[in-house]
């Protein structure tokens, strides 16, 4: 993630958030691994079967770890995607993840990191919003 210029990864933190306009500037600037995985982390089983496809693993296991495979998150950590895996940590709400972001000058990371905590746990409370299943 580290080798992106902020404008992009600021371009990411707002397709993450359903921003079709800046999803589609990622599609047609060269970051569709980008739009894929901010849909991914919308749930899109598409987008997640493309950073598959090609090859993109550590953004499929960094959205596999966000909702909560171990597997995924151990996987990250043994593959070096340190920053992947301390922005898991952050999203899922740890301080010191969080932190250490910020002291290595990181914070768009750490930016991202809230944004994708806002996301997650509305998607995480749908799944346990028993209300909304469908029959």
């Amino acid at each position: 993630m580290q080798n992106y210029p902020v404008k992009v990864l600021l371009a990411f933190g707002e397709a993450v958030e359903n921003n079709k306009k800046l999803s589609d500037w990622l599609l047609s600037n060269g970051f569709p691994e980008l739009a894929a995985l901010a849909a991914a982390i919308q749930s899109s089983k598409n987008a997640f079967n493309w950073l598959m496809k090609h090859k993109y693993y550590h953004f499929a296991a960094f959205c596999s770890a966000l909702y909560d495979n171990d597997n995924a998150y151990y996987w990250l950590k043994k593959h070096n995607h340190d920053i992947l895996a301390t922005m898991t940590d952050a999203i899922m709400g740890n301080e010191k993840a969080k932190k250490w972001l910020k002291k290595q000058n990181l914070e768009i990371f750490l930016l991202l990191s809230i944004k994708i905590e806002r996301i997650i746990k509305e998607k995480k409370a749908d799944l346990d919003d028993y209300h909304k299943f469908n029959f």
